[in-house]
């Protein structure tokens, strides 16, 4: 159950993946495009760059949020990197993508030991993220570079679903990754991963709404809070240092860890860790009555994007698990969704070639044409079926 419910919370609070049709935005917009607005008072309130990068550099560890498969996002993660490290060259980059076990690749990464696909592969991308690597690799190469440590943020997802399945109290020291207990989540942080939990119970056979003290959602709730704890304890390790310079520890992850001041950031004021900065991406033409505090301490205002033909998109979070390509969640409204396509589905081949790591599947979708169908064969269960997802046509 806990699978399930983990890969929907993914979907619902972290990677915010598109569905296929367009969201309908509220008129009332207050953001210029390509501007930067401080969330401090009760509106968005514009600030020059160089005073924003400034007061960010100043920060113990700053946290830039994503949706995970957004590449206008990554792209204005990279910007802002390039704008920190300009002012305070001394950091580090945590990827919420890198279970603890892979730090080892990555220092070998930074060192200029490894190329792309000889990286990719030692960290078992496919199997641990999956979404698309060249979304990723512009922030890694920046890195390498510019010899910026690279930290493995994340904990292995046996470690979180075996919380989600038995609690924390239930898992023996040892298997806990060295990660400490985490600080109780806030209210209104237990409130929205309630809701996320709720949606999810309701779409069980029999399943209700659930109270907040049901042990299966108390379990629940303890696995994000591990995961943000996780994420927390790798940053502020890196933060706190040894030394008079210690250096700025940036955070990419997903907008769920950091925005409202929850996750993440509740879990490094936990940890002793206070100047911490939180800047996301925001489209420009959003509600104003949504972009206030304390969504984050600042947001960037994303031009709108023109691309004629943007790749097709399914909707769902592939991953590789026992070299089989499972799906790990369907975004609601999708295209995934309308056509059929559950969580814990095991694709075995898209349009007669056997699917053999969650990249060859992505690049099969991004391949289909507008107007065309892609056959899918299914696993689900021990079960073995077709499903035909419908592109609609070029608008």
């Amino acid at each position: 159950m806990f699978k399930r419910a983990a890969a929907l919370l993914i979907a619902a609070l972290c990677t915010a993946t598109h569905a296929a049709e367009p969201t309908v935005r509220a008129a009332v917009a207050c953001l210029a495009p390509a501007k930067w607005y401080a969330l401090e008072g009760g509106k968005p309130r514009a600030v020059p760059e160089a005073e924003l990068i400034e007061d960010m550099a100043r920060r113990e560890v700053v946290l830039l949020g994503e949706h995970h498969d957004d590449a206008d996002h990554h792209l204005w993660q990279l910007q802002t990197l390039a704008a920190l490290h300009a002012v305070r060259p001394d950091m580090a980059l945590g990827f919420e993508a890198f279970p603890r076990r892979v730090q080892p690749v990555l220092d070998r990464w930074t060192a200029g030991e490894l190329d792309a696909t000889g990286f990719l592969r030692l960290v078992e991308w496919d199997k641990v993220w999956g979404f698309a690597p060249e979304l990723y690799l512009p922030l890694l190469q920046f890195a390498r570079i510019n010899r910026i440590p690279v930290v493995a943020l994340n904990v292995e997802k046996s470690f979180t679903e075996a919380v989600g399945a038995k609690g924390w109290d239930a898992l023996q020291p040892q298997q806990r990754e060295g990660v400490s207990r985490p600080a109780a989540a806030p209210p209104s942080y237990e409130a929205s991963l309630f809701d996320v939990y709720k949606e999810h119970a309701r779409g069980r056979p029999g399943g209700q709404a659930a109270s907040v003290k049901d042990p299966a959602f108390r379990n629940f709730l303890e696995a994000q809070t591990v995961w943000d704890r996780a994420m927390a304890e790798a940053l502020a390790s890196r933060a706190k240092g040894s030394g008079a310079a210690r250096p700025l520890a940036v955070g990419i992850m997903g907008a769920g860890h950091v925005q409202g001041g929850y996750g993440v950031v509740h879990q490094l004021r936990d940890l002793g860790v206070t100047r911490i900065g939180t800047l996301l991406p925001v489209p420009a033409d959003s509600d104003c009555s949504e972009i206030a505090a304390p969504l984050a301490d600042a947001v960037f205002a994303l031009p709108a994007a023109r691309d004629e033909n943007p790749p097709p998109r399914l909707g769902v979070r592939l991953e590789l698990r026992d070299r089989a390509v499972v799906i790990a969640g369907v975004s609601e409204g999708s295209l995934a969704a309308r056509s059929g396509l559950q969580t814990g589905d095991v694709v075995v081949s898209a349009a007669g070639v056997a699917a053999t790591s969650a990249s060859s599947v992505t690049n099969m979708v991004r391949n289909t044409l507008p107007g065309t169908w892609l056959p899918l064969q299914i696993r689900r269960g021990s079960t073995t079926t077709e499903v035909v997802v419908k592109f609609p046509p070029k608008p």
